[in-house]
C-alpha cells in the first residue's frame, strides 16, 4: 500500500462522516434535544460514574467498595489509554473540520479520536453490570445516550464513538478477566 493511500485513508473517512455529522448536529437546534444531550454529556464527564461508585459503597458496603475499586482502576486505565490515542492520532473534531457543524458544548480537549466519554461509559457500564446486573436498565440507555450525544453535539465522528465502544468493551473484558469471579455471563 502506498504511503499516499495510507495518509489519505483517515481523511476519506472524515469526509464521508461529515455529512452525517452535519445532519444530526442540526437536531440540537431544538431546545429539548440540546438540553437532553448537554445534560447527558455533562453527566458523562464523570459526575454520573462518581455518584454511582459512591452509591454502590453506601448501599452495599464492602462489596460496593470492591466494585467501585474495580470501576476506578478500569477508569484510570481508560483515561491513560484514550489520552495516549488522542495524542497519537490528533484527529480534529467535526466542528473544527467543517465550520457548518456547531459544537453545542465546549469540548474537554482538542482532539476527536477516540471519544473518551464513550470509552469510559462503555467500560464502566460493562464492569458495573458484571458486579450488579440489575443496573442494566439504567446503564444501557445512559451509555447509548452518552455515545449519541458526542456526535449530535458536534464533538465526535461516528467512527470515534464506534472505536471507543470497541476499546471500552475490550478494556472491560480484560478487566473482568483479571478479577476472579466477575463476569457478565455468570
Amino acid at each position: 500500500m502506498s504511503s499516499v493511500l495510507v495518509q489519505s485513508f483517515p481523511r476519506q473517512i472524515t469526509l464521508a462522516e461529515n455529512g452525517w455529522c452535519l445532519r444530526v448536529n442540526r437536531f440540537c437546534a431544538r431546545q429539548g434535544v440540546l438540553r437532553y444531550f448537554s445534560l447527558v454529556s455533562r453527566l458523562g464527564d464523570g459526575v454520573f460514574w462518581y455518584a454511582l461508585m459512591g452509591l454502590l459503597i453506601l448501599c452495599d458496603g464492602m462489596r460496593g467498595l470492591e466494585a467501585s475499586g474495580h470501576l476506578a482502576l478500569t477508569g484510570l486505565v481508560a483515561l491513560l489509554l484514550y489520552k495516549a490515542l488522542k495524542r497519537w492520532t490528533r484527529r480534529p473534531r467535526p466542528f473544527a473540520s467543517d465550520l457548518r457543524i456547531r459544537a453545542w458544548v465546549a469540548p474537554l480537549d482538542e482532539f476527536s479520536f477516540p471519544s473518551g466519554h464513550t470509552l469510559h461509559a462503555v467500560g464502566f457500564s460493562l464492569v458495573a453490570m458484571a458486579h450488579y446486573p440489575v443496573l442494566a436498565w439504567l446503564l444501557v440507555p445512559f451509555t447509548a445516550s452518552v455515545a449519541v450525544s458526542r456526535v449530535v453535539l458536534g464533538l465526535h465522528y461516528p467512527s470515534d464513538v464506534l472505536a471507543a465502544t470497541v476499546i471500552g468493551s475490550t478494556l472491560a473484558g480484560v478487566s473482568m478477566w483479571l478479577v476472579p469471579g466477575v463476569s457478565l455471563f455468570a
